[in-house]
């Protein structure tokens, strides 16, 4: 008999994974009477459709991704295994077991992104999880079960989130957004620009292809104050980089700009409760380039920006053009071992270049590499996990920026801040 199981997936440093797999049984088992040698876990990736396999390259720019084809199907390792509720909290008896699946920058099998083309795009994965010991629970010994009917799926990082699109006619821009809960009549808006694999028509990909939730938790929220902050995360079906020919393009310009504005705009008037004096905006990599874009294009609507391993080229930036902009509060992230978007010619020579105009409020944590400071992923030889140098939004999304050009912590109003905090000063 076919019997039903729900998974829950969670935002990680490395993209969207699924963490848990629920089985309800038929009846109560205590901890310890399962094992994580109990069930098999046997998953399939198949695209949008529900057919074929998303066997395809990924990352290819990415060192620490073999150049072959992913694993498109194949078995999880379990980790744990416990009673819990149907949310996977773990119980000391129930009628319901997790499954917790291993998960990580190297575990293929576990994420939930495939490729569409050049963009990511969430998939089907489809799990059959098959009993391979007995075990008792209340009543006897159980044997045989298997689960095959996959009918939810939890992401509890996209609680708040909802999807829509503005209205500019010829180039509607797909959006996520975030509104705040807390009280206060006026709250600031962070918007996210996403990078080039974010791109496409699957706007979840926007914010959570990369962990932009994180903006979104209470930790984070409450830097902007008892009110909280809105985000919104715009998508192009192209790239920002697109000047014209629907490909990534480094001269400097975009046909994106007024359709971003007019995205920022039409969400402003939907919700009034914007405060119109603390607007930022930042964006990684494609998106760390429309950050310096739209801040270079309109430098008085903007009260900070946090561009991230962002792409546009320094030698594309004029002076006239900087000098709109010596003023305003600006933040660069970016790491030493980036070969993709090399900051010696974009964020490096910019941030040099405010400074020496005299900005008194630009920044840059310019970090060495980009490793696990978490524990989130797993060792290598005994070192902390080392991601591809342009990865430089997962110290971002971790609130681990807090230090300058010169290594120095950025005190701002006389204190300590992260770049996350320091946003919530302004």
């Amino acid at each position: 008999m076919a019997r039903a199981y729900l998974t829950e997936v969670r935002v990680t440093d490395f993209g969207p994974y699924t963490t848990k797999i629920i089985l309800p049984l038929d009846g109560r088992v205590e901890d310890g009477a399962i094992d994580r040698d109990t069930f098999s876990v046997y998953v399939r990736r198949l695209d949008k459709y529900g057919k074929q396999l998303m066997v395809q390259k990924f990352r290819s720019f990415d060192p620490n991704v073999p150049k072959d084809m992913i694993e498109s199907r194949g078995f999880l390792e379990v980790t744990d295994v416990y009673p819990s509720d149907l949310e996977g909290n773990r119980l000391s008896v129930s009628d319901i077991v997790t499954l917790e699946i291993k998960h990580g920058p190297t575990v293929w099998l576990a994420s939930e992104l495939g490729q569409d083309g050049p963009f990511n795009t969430f998939i089907h994965t489809v799990h059959t999880i098959t009993q391979v010991k007995p075990f008792r629970d209340e009543k006897d010994i159980v044997t045989g079960l298997v689960y095959d009917t996959k009918i939810g799926k939890n992401m509890p990082d996209l609680y708040g989130w909802v999807n829509s699109c503005s209205t500019f006619v010829g180039c509607p821009l797909r959006y996520g957004y975030f509104v705040p809960q807390g009280p206060g009549e006026k709250k600031p808006l962070l918007i996210w620009l996403h990078g080039a694999g974010e791109g496409g028509k699957d706007v979840t990909a926007a914010y959570a292809g990369n962990k932009v939730t994180a903006l979104s938790t209470p930790e984070v929220q409450e830097f902007f104050g008892e009110g909280g902050a809105y985000i919104l995360a715009p998508q192009t079906e192209t790239f920002w980089m697109d000047s014209g020919s629907g490909g990534i393009e480094a001269n400097g310009k975009t046909i994106y700009g007024p359709a971003l504005k007019a995205c920022i705009d039409e969400f402003i008037e939907n919700n009034p409760s914007v405060d119109t004096e603390r607007i930022f905006i930042g964006g990684d990599s494609n998106g760390g380039f429309m950050t310096v874009r739209m801040i270079l294009d309109y430098p008085d609507f903007f009260a900070g920006a946090f561009p991230v391993c962002e792409a546009l080229p320094d030698r594309c930036i004029s002076d006239e053009e900087l000098g709109k902009i010596k003023n305003l509060p600006i933040w660069f992230v970016a790491a030493k071992t980036d070969t993709l978007v090399p900051p010696a010619e974009y964020a490096e020579p910019t941030y040099k270049r405010l400074v020496a105009l005299g900005n008194p409020d630009v920044h840059f944590s310019y970090w060495d590499k980009i490793e696990d400071l978490h524990g989130l992923a797993e060792p290598v030889d005994g070192k902390p996990y080392e991601y591809f140098g342009h990865l430089s939004w997962i110290p971002l999304f971790n609130n681990d920026c807090d230090f300058d050009y010169d290594g120095s912590k950025v005190v701002y109003k006389g204190a300590e801040v992260s770049l996350l905090q320091w946003l919530g000063m302004h």
